[in-house]
């Protein structure tokens, strides 16, 4: 079993940014795609952003290419979402979700992962 924690969400202005985490615990992420997804309140689950560990392939929604960036950290065992430029439409509770395994076909749908944390609110204000 793996537990994901995420951390980091808050509330900050348009134009600013925040940083996100997601801590894995009961495994390490090695051989592991980790993904970003959010939902903001009346709106189904939307994929963000997804690394796979070995490798670290990167892929982005297109709302958020340029302005957010995926990393990892194996010493940690931790997964980061920076992001900057944060405009309204970003207001959403993020999730951090983990697949055990490469699914670079089909990182952009959430039926492929496994594990998902309880998620952090980022609250974007004009």
């Amino acid at each position: 079993q793996v537990q994901l924690v995420e951390s980091g969400g808050g509330l900050v202005q348009a134009g600013g940014s925040l940083r996100l985490s997601c801590a894995a615990s009961g495994r390490t992420f090695s051989s592991y795609t980790v993904g970003w997804f959010r939902q903001a309140p009346g709106k189904e689950r939307e994929f963000v952003a997804a690394i796979i560990w070995s490798g670290g392939s990167t892929f982005y929604a297109d709302s958020v290419k340029g302005r957010f960036t995926i990393s990892r950290d194996n010493a940690n065992n931790t997964v980061y979402l920076q992001m900057n430029s944060l405009k309204p439409e970003d207001t959403a509770v993020y999730y951090c979700a983990a697949a055990p395994r490469d699914i670079s076909g089909a990182y952009y749908y959430y039926d492929e992962y496994d594990y998902w944390g309880q998620g952090t609110q980022v609250t974007v204000s004009s």
